[in-house]
């Protein structure tokens, strides 16, 4: 493939990102993208918030929060896509949603099954492949924006989501769905388990602390139907996955269960609305050879930086984000005109 490709695409959505060379560190971008330092005071877009439990169909609620501009006259709705044992209020989540939101957009932040304060709202386990009932919630969520532009923004595991949003909107619209913005998104899930089990440290200290405790909510909410006792001792997120995907899914193996939502080669190449990618060479967890591996559409501008690192993008480092003004440019671009 001809990677100068994207060289022509990075020129198409604005200037690129080159922060001061101390700031370049790809796992400073990262661990600094999540914390909580960057969301530090009030959040406007948070105290206009409506909690609300979207409908992902076959008797499946997520749980969510929506925040109306209070002039009534938001441009768009933009729904917001958190990463892997994230939630809706993850750092990312809410600068991001508090910079659109002040820049005239309504927001939905979305937490996937067992993510944030909804592991008590369905009784089956959250996995990665669960693409149709995402795919129904945010179609749902899409009729809060009525006749107004509506965007999907996707972070890491939320931007493998926001792709298969944007791959099945072939088959069934999504009501204004105009442009999909994925951040660091996640391309073979198999291989970024194993950047993160063999990586530094703190990734998979990170994650498997999350995860465990995510379980352990699980099980007290439902004693009767799960018992993670024995894997809450495990510290490599492949086995653990390995063990829940035998007894709790309809998986033959973790490859099989990896391969659902595994977006290599040509699947994507049938992606029939906008789609905007930002990801960088030196994410951690996501490697750049699986983006250089994917066939991409007339629809989708791929955009590969240097740096970032994973869902990082922070310039000037840690509050300002590139990819910010980026999203705001897009939405713009689809403004009704005055």
């Amino acid at each position: 493939m001809d990677h100068s490709e994207y060289t022509t695409n990075q020129r198409q959505i604005g200037n690129g990102f080159n922060p001061r060379p101390w700031a370049r560190n790809p796992h400073l971008q990262s661990i600094f993208a999540s914390l909580h330092l960057r969301t530090l005071g009030g959040n406007e877009m948070v105290d206009h918030a409506d909690e609300v439990i979207v409908d992902g169909g076959n008797g499946v609620r997520l749980l969510g929060y929506h925040s109306r501009r209070p002039d009534g006259e938001g441009k768009a709705l933009v729904l917001i896509i958190h990463g892997w044992e994230g939630s809706s209020n993850s750092t990312y989540v809410l600068h991001t949603g508090e910079y659109l939101f002040k820049r005239g957009c309504d927001i939905f932040r979305l937490n996937l099954r067992d993510h944030g304060e909804s592991h008590h709202l369905n009784e089956g386990l959250f996995h990665g492949a669960l693409t149709e009932e995402t795919i129904t919630a945010v179609r749902n969520a899409s009729q809060l924006a009525g006749n107004r532009p509506f965007f999907v923004v996707g972070f890491s595991l939320g931007g493998n989501f926001a792709l298969r949003v944007a791959l099945h909107t072939k088959r069934i619209a999504v009501q204004n769905l105009r442009h999909v913005i994925c951040i660091s998104p996640l391309i073979d899930p198999y291989k970024s388990v194993l950047c993160i089990d063999r990586g530094p440290a703190v990734y998979r200290y990170y994650f498997v602390r999350k995860w465990r405790k995510s379980l352990r909510k699980k099980q007290e909410l439902f004693p009767r139907l799960y018992n993670f006792e024995d894997l809450l001792h495990t510290n490599d997120s492949l086995e653990m996955t390995k063990i829940l995907v035998n007894r709790y899914t309809p998986f033959r193996d973790y490859r099989d269960y990896f391969n659902q939502y595994t977006l290599l080669g040509d699947t994507l190449g049938d992606i029939a609305v906008p789609v905007t990618v930002v990801t960088s060479e030196d994410d951690p967890m996501i490697p750049v050879t699986d983006f250089y591996n994917i066939r991409a559409n007339h629809h989708m501008n791929l955009i590969i930086h240097r740096y970032g690192g994973h869902c990082g993008f922070l310039d000037p480092f840690p509050f300002g984000c590139w990819y910010e003004p980026q999203i705001c440019r897009i939405v713009e671009q689809y403004e009704k005109p005055s």
